[in-house]
């Protein structure tokens, strides 16, 4: 597999969760930079969907990159440190700003 880097949105296998966690295999954006990604065999995801959001920023953030397949957003909340066996492949990217904006909803929830 490619190199993941940091502000891919690929596919990953989430299953077995607990509780309130997503499930299944569904679209992570890679938040961890690229030199974790390569040397720890876990990257730091975050959770997309495409239900429609009724909780605003900083839970979810729409992202407005025009290669996904639906209407997406981020759920700043759902942050897992997952193996790099889970993730798959590549679906698209997010812009610098699009996670500069997600950072900062996590600084949000987290600070």
């Amino acid at each position: 597999m490619a190199g993941i880097l940091r502000r891919d949105i690929r596919w990953a296998e989430l299953n077995p969760v607990r509780g309130h966690e997503q499930a299944g295999l569904r679209p992570v954006l890679i938040l961890s930079h690229d030199i974790f990604n390569e040397r720890s065999g876990t990257v730091i995801a975050m959770v997309i969907t495409s239900q429609s959001q009724r909780a605003g920023f900083p839970i979810t953030l729409e992202l407005k990159t025009t290669d996904l397949p639906k209407q997406s957003w981020a759920k700043i909340s759902q942050i897992r440190t997952l193996s790099i066996d889970r993730i798959g492949k590549l679906v698209s990217k997010v812009s610098p700003e699009e996670l500069t904006q997600v950072i900062e909803g996590l600084n949000e929830i987290i600070a």
